[in-house]
């Protein structure tokens, strides 16, 4: 049946089902809704009342995939370029991967060495630390950048995605080198906003793939990808002695229960208790 013959009871049905009879996960479960809810809404203009009670998909509680600092150092050590340079941001400073990608010239800051991380997940803004051991190799990726940014200059282009309404704000800010991508794309692309030709920073699958086939090629049997160095970047904090919540203000959680997950990845209990198996 077309979805524009159904309605609140035929969604309810169908959210139940996916929920007992498929056993689909909380976050597919509310995917599935925010679907469909879009569907009526945006698409067939139709309005949606209540659905009442909806069985709930049980949330899975997962703990993080943590590699230790061994484990650490052979994947980036795999890794060449960009991909390597990101991965060191990933564990060295806890960013998101998007965050890693976001990263403006103007956001790193040798001086007071930390990392402003704008419009993180919750569109808040944050400082985090900038390791010391990576100062050279982001001097010599700006260099980069500003050499890439003088070409496209001279060429009629040398524009960049603004965030917001800072384009119409600021006119010429998108030519600046502070506003360039640290990352930027070998192509330039247009501006699906406005039409311009501008130049982007790299895909995320470029890092995703790199970090991906460099734990392929260390033999590591977990499944870690690149959010995998942020857990390591907290867990290793927490093991290091630093306190819970200046964890939590370097990864940007708002709630202090998000970080308390990293606990339960540390290893001390493990260590006093001696296991019977061992006796």
């Amino acid at each position: 049946r077309h979805p524009v013959e159904m309605g609140e009871n035929e969604i309810r049905s169908f959210l139940t089902y996916l929920a007992c009879d498929k056993y689909v996960s909380s976050s597919t479960q509310n995917q599935a809704l925010n679907a469909i809810i879009f569907l009526y809404s945006q698409v067939l203009n139709k309005h949606l009342g209540s659905f009442g009670e909806v069985p709930r998909a049980q949330r899975s509680l997962r703990l993080p995939v943590v590699f230790s600092r061994h484990e650490v150092r052979l994947i980036i050590n795999q890794l060449h370029g960009t991909p390597k340079l990101v991965a060191k941001l990933l564990y060295g400073s806890g960013l998101r991967l998007m965050e890693a990608l976001r990263l403006r010239v103007k956001d790193i800051d040798f001086e007071n060495n930390f990392i402003i991380v704008r419009q993180g997940k919750g569109d808040k803004d944050r400082h985090t630390t900038l390791p010391a051991q990576i100062n050279r190799d982001l001097h010599l990726q700006i260099k980069k950048v500003s050499i890439l940014h003088q070409q496209d200059l001279a060429e009629g282009y040398g524009n960049t995605i603004l965030p917001d309404a800072l384009q119409d704000k600021f006119k010429n800010a998108s030519h600046e080198i502070g506003w360039q991508y640290l990352f930027p794309s070998s192509q330039r692309s247009m501006d699906p906003r406005t039409g311009a030709t501008v130049r982007h920073h790299i895909h995320v699958t470029s890092i995703q793939h790199a970090v991906a086939d460099a734990v392929q090629q260390t033999g590591i049997q977990k499944k870690g990808s690149c959010h995998s160095f942020r857990h390591s970047f907290a867990t290793h904090l927490l093991e290091s002695g630093y306190d819970i919540r200046t964890v939590q203000e370097l990864l940007g959680h708002s709630d202090v229960r998000t970080t308390m997950i990293y606990t339960h990845v540390l290893n001390k209990k493990g260590l006093i208790v001696r296991s019977p198996l061992d006796t």
